[in-house]
């Protein structure tokens, strides 16, 4: 992990959906609860600030992987 402005520490991994390609196949939130969750009408939203947490990464990736319209993103 890498400090961050305030002194703390910041995730290595981000993640992202891309509302643009999302349409609500539920896979992400299917495979990592804890990362991602859905909105209303089902499409798929990060369920926090976007980092996630390093024993989470794998669910993490293996959403990014299993998303049919490529909406999830991680970066770092």
């Amino acid at each position: 992990m890498r400090p961050d402005r305030r002194g703390g520490e910041e995730a290595e991994v981000r993640v992202r959906i891309d509302g643009d390609r999302c349409t609500g196949h539920g896979r992400c939130y299917t495979l990592a609860p804890e990362v991602f969750g859905c909105d209303d009408r089902g499409f798929g939203e990060v369920a926090a600030d976007g980092d996630v947490d390093p024993a989470l990464e794998g669910p993490a990736r293996l959403a990014a992987a299993n998303c049919p319209e490529e909406a999830v993103f991680l970066e770092g």
